[in-house]
């Protein structure tokens, strides 16, 4: 092999290349199952057509369901306390404070955040096509807060800065510590937004529907967008991994394929 040097850092990029290419199909292979199992999933809207379907069903509830709809307050919505004419459902305000304390033996002043503070409210509510009035068909959305996923929206975020005086001062030195910003922040699920719940689906009544999580251990969803969207997202990154899985594949073999011809060619030079 030492008549035939190679660059260590060729087969360093060899071995990379067909590792990331072995990663990155796991991933895809991850994720196409996982967007499989999501198309075999039913979507429905609050409306005649799910009733019906229910009706049709056994104990009337479906196991496992996708249901998109607008969100409405089933009585009066929360009100942003930072954004005029903001309604809401879901209510999560938080409130943070940033010091900055001083180190005897680094001799810097460090970072630290204290006093966190976080306020969640909520009412009631469902999902209702658009267009449809309060006594038209409507999917109760029951415990959303136990769902998964990120589906607040943040409309309000705020650093106050600290000001200080000449008091301020004084203190900061006596004590080796001094505010610096007063963090706020709102997150909202806001009437009128469009959302998408995957749980179960149980008709209660002639015409009244309930989404909750369902019972044979599945996940409870929330999404914040249409289904189409929803899996419009998983579709790109799935394409995304296949894309990372041939790129990384082919730069591998190109390396390898290179490393072949100058071994090759080597060996050629050699034999004249």
């Amino acid at each position: 092999m030492s008549d035939f040097p190679i660059n260590p850092l060729v087969l360093i990029g060899v071995g990379s290349s067909f590792a990331f290419s072995g990663l990155f199909y796991h991933l895809y292979q991850e994720k196409k199952n996982e967007l499989q199992k999501l198309k075999e999933i039913p979507i429905f809207k609050p409306d005649q057509h799910l009733v019906k379907i229910l009706k049709a069903s056994p104990h009337k509830r479906l196991q496992y369901v996708a249901v998109e709809g607008l969100v409405q307050a089933d009585g009066e919505p929360l009100v942003s306390q930072f954004v005029p004419r903001c309604f809401g459902v879901i209510q999560k305000i938080g409130v943070e404070e940033h010091w900055k304390y001083w180190n005897s033996l680094t001799k810097t002043w460090n970072s630290r955040r204290t006093n966190k503070q976080e306020t969640n409210n909520s009412v009631p509510f469902s999902l209702v096509c658009p267009g449809a009035y309060i006594s038209d068909l409507y999917v109760k959305v029951q415990n959303p807060l136990e769902a998964s996923g990120c589906f607040l929206e943040r409309v309000y975020h705020r650093v106050r800065r600290a000001e200080e005086g000449l008091v301020d001062v004084v203190v900061q030195g006596l004590s080796g510590e001094k505010p610096v910003a007063r963090e706020e922040s709102e997150q909202l699920l806001r009437v009128g937004s469009t959302l998408t719940g995957f749980g179960e689906v149980v008709l209660e009544g002639g015409r009244a529907m309930r989404l909750q999580a369902p019972q044979d251990g599945r996940q409870y969803i929330l999404v914040p967008t249409d289904h189409k969207s929803f899996m419009d997202r998983h579709e790109s990154s799935a394409q995304m991994w296949k894309v990372l899985t041939a790129v990384s594949g082919i730069t591998g073999a190109s390396l390898l394929a290179g490393v072949v011809y100058s071994l090759v060619g080597q060996r050629d030079d050699r034999s004249k």
